[in-house]
């Protein structure tokens, strides 16, 4: 019996400490992401969007994860898709590209409170086998105790070794705009 309730206590108190841990973090698995590298001049259009982008956020340590799986991308061609996997991302190589990084302030951004929440967070990136700096604008909605999330930024493909053939360099711009929103539920 005694044994019994000291596993009963012992299970307690690991609740009660595991739960106010999870309280802090936010998550989600389907944060959208999409790019866009659509040369100026270009007759096609370069675009992709993901679906399934799993992201992380420590409230208390403003602490942010966000990764994408390559193949999610979905183009509106399947030719591109498959060049974008095979030749210019490698995805069955590199198969994710990861950003984890910190808001710069996180006692500014109070996701307790309905409002809009702007921060810098600041972190690294990491895409075909290269690793990044990364510095960001990030938007926080809060609404009716929901937490939605959105940021928008460049990069530049010859950073992270993303080589671009020259018989569609005119169609595929050197640098991608990149916009990422997800809505954000405590971690459970």
């Amino acid at each position: 019996m005694r044994q019994q309730h000291l596993i009963a206590v012992a299970a307690a108190f690991a609740l009660f400490f595991t739960l106010p841990a999870h309280a802090q973090k936010l998550f989600t698995r389907d944060g959208v992401v999409s790019f866009d590298a659509t040369a100026p001049d270009s007759p096609e259009t370069i675009k992709a969007i993901a679906k399934s982008g799993t992201c992380v956020l420590d409230k208390s340590s403003g602490a942010i994860e966000m990764a994408v799986l390559i193949k999610g991308f979905i183009f509106e061609r399947a030719l591109m898709q498959e060049h974008f996997n095979e030749n210019y991302l490698e995805s069955s190589k590199y198969p994710k590209a990861v950003f984890s990084g910190k808001l710069d302030d996180p006692a500014s951004v109070d996701l307790g409170k309905d409002g809009t929440y702007n921060a810098k967070v600041n972190g690294k990136l990491t895409m075909h086998g290269v690793t990044k700096p990364l510095n960001a604008p990030v938007a926080f909605t809060v609404k009716g105790g929901k937490v939605s999330a959105s940021t928008k930024f460049s990069v530049a493909l010859s950073d992270f070794n993303i080589s671009i053939p020259s018989l569609v360099s005119d169609k595929v711009n050197k640098t991608a705009s990149v916009n990422i929103a997800a809505n954000l539920a405590p971690m459970k």
